[in-house]
């Protein structure tokens, strides 16, 4: 923090974050966040072009998710402390680079490889949410990450609908390629756009990494958090992996361009971002919660009946996909906004250990998807989609019952920063007195 380069940024950092910013960090998170959810309309496209099952397609979306996870682990906590401007662009940069590996790959055991590299460098998005709280002001972070967090989903939307498009009138390897353009495209720009944003901590890398096991351990508040951030993004991928599967098949047999028009169905429930953030900043961050849950929970009543096929069907999974969607990004601003108020000096270990969490309930979620879903089909998705969000409402049941401690926690590296700044002092001291004890001798 002592960096010159820093010094004339410091007191100027949150009047530069403009309405314009804000957007472009939004379209970052979405774009960047998009790379592992294109491949989710194209599975079995992908399947076919490749001579495997389904199954064996379905879990290209669980490698992408693997390298996000561990990338939301090893990597996100680097926000803390490494100068964020630069950190971001080289990531998007790499990520163009994995992505034309993943339109280059031959084979399906290179796609697992190439898409796994892309979920890991995508992980900047969750860099970027944290970076926006903490150039925000008090009164309106909520609705600054709100704005970035309603680009993350519309990015996770419009994928499946771009995604299925190219792949549509292209094929499947000109969506990577077209998704390498676009991070050159934004690397570029947040290069030349963004100021030095400085570092929040100065802590070793393996001590960064601790640090969020400590928090996760003496933080009853993350621990629940993380555990609804599991449920929501679980269900969330369950709906959107099965989708794929069921308009593809039998029932509907629409081809990808159909099937990822599907994603701007669910692009209305960005609406939910901006709307839930205004609400945290109004302290109704519970509310907000609890009333995503109840509507996660009921959106499988509905979605069930979209196996049935014709009319019904179709309006059952608009329907459902419009209310689960809306739930999972009124629960993710809830989660942020009600986190980095408790904890504000660890925004990006915050997210680490959130997302992390919720991408292993993703991870977890996929694979069992894909598994299932030859077996069981719709229906039997849809039970495993209800039985995750019951789960949730179990946990958000204990949090109301034995709520958690919310109000801002101290900062530990305050308390070492006046005891280095005091032995500084004693050290100095006593360089005097001894000096002036030589002279006097």
């Amino acid at each position: 923090m002592n960096d010159p380069k820093f010094r004339s940024h410091g007191a100027d950092i949150r009047p530069s974050l403009s309405r314009a910013m804000v957007l472009l960090l939004a379209v970052t998170c979405g774009a960047a966040v998009a790379n592992i959810y294109y491949a989710q309309p194209l599975l079995p496209v992908v399947s076919r072009a490749l001579g495997v099952s389904e199954g064996a397609g379905g879990l290209i979306v669980t490698a992408s998710q693997i390298g996000y996870a561990l990338s939301l682990a090893l990597l996100v906590p680097l926000g803390d402390v490494l100068e964020r401007r630069r950190l971001v662009s080289g990531l998007l940069a790499l990520s163009a680079v994995a992505l034309l590996g993943a339109a280059a790959s031959p084979s399906l055991g290179a796609l697992y490889g190439s898409v796994a590299l892309v979920g890991a460098t995508s992980a900047v998005a969750q860099i970027v949410v944290p970076m926006a709280a903490s150039l925000a002001a008090d009164h309106e972070r909520g609705a600054v990450v709100g704005t970035v967090m309603s680009g993350l989903l519309i990015g996770i939307m419009l994928a499946r609908t771009v995604a299925g498009v190219l792949a549509e009138f292209g094929n499947w390897r000109l969506v990577f390629v077209f998704a390498a353009g676009v991070m050159v495209v934004l690397a570029i720009a947040l290069r030349r756009v963004l100021p030095l944003v400085p570092p929040a901590a100065n802590t070793p890398y393996p001590h960064l990494l601790h640090s969020v096991v400590t928090l996760v351990r003496t933080e009853s508040l993350l621990r629940r958090r993380m555990a609804l951030a599991g449920v929501g993004m679980g269900g969330f991928t369950v709906l959107w992996t099965a989708s794929s599967f069921l308009l593809a098949g039998p029932t509907y047999r629409y081809g990808p361009a159909i099937i990822g028009l599907f994603g701007l169905v669910g692009v209305v429930g960005a609406a939910a971002a901006s709307v839930a953030g205004r609400l945290a900043d109004r302290g109704r961050a519970r509310q907000v919660t609890s009333g995503g849950l109840i509507v996660l929970t009921g959106s499988w009543g509905v979605l069930v009946f979209a196996g049935e096929g014709g009319p019904l069907g179709l309006s059952a999974l608009m329907i459902g996909i419009v209310a689960l969607n809306l739930a999972q990004q009124a629960l993710l601003i809830s989660h942020q906004s009600v986190l980095y108020r408790r904890i504000p000096h660890a925004r990006s270990r915050v997210t680490t250990a959130l997302m992390v969490s919720a991408f292993a309930g993703s991870t977890v979620a996929s694979a069992l998807t894909a598994a299932l879903y030859p077996l069981v089909g719709w229906a039997g998705v849809s039970v495993l989609g209800a039985a995750i969000a019951l789960i949730g409402l179990a946990v958000w049941a204990l949090e109301l019952l034995r709520p958690s401690p919310a109000e801002p926690l101290a900062d530990p590296s305050a308390d070492d920063d006046v005891h280095a700044t005091r032995t500084s002092d004693a050290r100095a001291d006593r360089t005097q007195a001894h000096a002036e004890e030589c002279a006097h001798a």
